[in-house]
């Protein structure tokens, strides 16, 4: 069998799977196909009606980093093909070996067979094949949480508008609005999606106008433009703050009829860096509010993602999040729960749906790793599932050990969550504590007061901080 696109696809689902129990999502397959082709991302992107700025900032960097870990070794666009190839030669080979000694066994254990009765048996099994891997879904699964979706999408469609959208890492926040910018792309809009996780902490996050440069260089290549921030940056006569504004206005928004919506993604990071986010969330509302009047600004719609409440101080007219829209993520109701059992084809009934949101609640990231496992391992039950689920030899091993390693760097944060699983009844805890724990996912505010997210994380941290 020669090794193929098909083969390739089969084998890095294969690698992810085995390292983080989930499989590959369908734009993470469209940029392997396309890197595969040797398309550019622009071109992946334009094929498939993404954001540049979302297949090149997002999708990719985070698909090759995926595939390192999962793999062992260093991959990258332009090394994936034979990254892929050893492992596929790899598994030929060990199923090859494999094979061989079945049916060494098998025979030596119907030459036995033979001696033993006296005869020799016509119906003696050597199988001609091992047991093929498991085929792994390639379908990127998704619930909609109406009204959420319908009120994203039509606030966008406003001139001028700016949503906020607030979930903890892994509740769903970049899947809606990966779904969001699809569907206002196809009324020509344009649409630009973009990380600050993406920006270097040292060299961007510290410096006003060497952040403000990073993000006007990125917006104007994530629209396929060329860079023409020396024909309007003039750091000493007009500000950072000026010059970003008129790049803005007097390039980007003026370079086509069309919307914009411009889409920042863990503006939080900003959150420690006040020498910089003071400014720039100021210029967010400033624009904000010259949408509401200038007809050339009226193009520009803007989307914020952060995974806490705000805890800086800003001044409230100069600040973009109490304006706006504002959108919430919850965790999944049970039907929701139903519905994305049902898209892996399992069971929606009380057996399967309670005892599984009795530890995990409504969490999406979670759910879908459950989902994913019972449907690939079809042998494997819900009560063994559940059983290892808290435990380092369960199947959110990897997802436990991140969230305990990020503790251990912080050893504050350690002492306060140290503090939240211990307690049978919601805690107040420092503010600040209290929303990073919150930003991790860790934790879910009740009032003023936090309790876990979710059984999981309670037993196994009262676990592993007891030890």
């Amino acid at each position: 069998m020669a090794f193929n696109l098909e083969e390739a696809i089969k084998s890095a689902n294969q690698a992810v799977f085995a390292k983080f129990y989930r499989s590959l999502t369908d734009v993470e397959i469209i940029v392997l196909k396309g890197a595969w082709e040797r398309e550019d991302y622009d071109q992946i992107a334009a094929k498939h009606q993404y954001a540049t700025s979302y297949i090149s900032q997002d999708v990719a960097p985070k698909l090759w980093k995926v595939l390192t870990d999962a793999l062992g070794e260093k991959v990258k666009k332009s090394n994936f093909k034979e990254a892929l190839k050893r492992r596929w030669e790899k598994q030929c080979w060990e199923r090859q070996f494999a094979h061989e000694s079945l049916v060494l066994n098998v025979q030596s254990i119907n030459g036995n067979h033979q001696k033993n009765n006296g005869s020799s048996s016509k119906n003696n099994f050597v199988p001609d094949v091992m047991p093929s891997p498991l085929k792994l879904s390639e379908s990127q699964f998704y619930v909609e949480r109406d009204p959420i979706e319908s009120l994203c999408y039509e606030t966008l469609l406003q001139p001028g508008s700016l949503m906020r959208i607030k979930a903890p890492k892994l509740m769903g926040k970049t899947a809606l609005m990966e779904k969001i910018l699809a569907k206002v792309a196809q009324h020509g809009y344009r649409t630009v999606s973009l990380s600050l996780e993406m920006a270097d902490r040292k060299t961007h996050l510290t410096n006003l106008n060497k952040f403000l440069r990073w993000f006007c260089l990125n917006l104007s290549r994530e629209m396929n433009l060329t860079n023409q921030l020396e024909d309007y940056w003039d750091e000493e006569g007009i500000g950072a703050k000026v010059s970003c504004t008129t790049y803005l206005e007097e390039y980007l928004l003026a370079e086509a009829d069309r919307p914009l919506v411009l889409c920042l993604d863990d503006v939080d990071l900003l959150f420690p860096y006040p020498e910089v986010y003071e400014d720039f969330f100021g210029l967010l509302r400033s624009w904000y509010e010259k949408a509401r009047s200038r007809e050339n600004w009226k193009k520009l719609r803007l989307a914020i993602a952060h995974s806490t409440d705000v805890y800086i101080r800003l001044n409230i007219n100069q600040s973009p999040f109490n304006v706006g829209l504002p959108i919430e993520l919850p965790e999944l109701t049970r039907e929701q729960v139903q519905t994305l059992a049902r898209q892996y084809e399992l069971s929606t009934d009380s057996n399967l749906i309670d005892p599984l949101m009795e530890l995990v609640g409504g969490h999406p990231y979670l759910l879908q790793q459950a989902f994913s496992h019972l449907k690939s391992f079809p042998h494997i039950t819900l009560e063994e599932l559940l059983a290892e689920a808290a435990t380092d030899a369960g199947i959110y091993r990897h997802h436990l050990r991140e969230h305990w390693l990020s503790l251990q760097q912080e050893p504050k944060l350690m002492t306060a969550f140290q503090l939240v699983i211990t307690c049978n009844a919601p805690v107040r805890l420092e503010t600040i504590s209290a929303y990073q724990l919150q930003s991790m996912g860790l934790v879910k505010l009740t009032g003023n007061e936090v309790e876990p997210r979710c059984q999981l994380y309670r037993y196994y941290f009262s676990d592993v901080m007891r030890n």
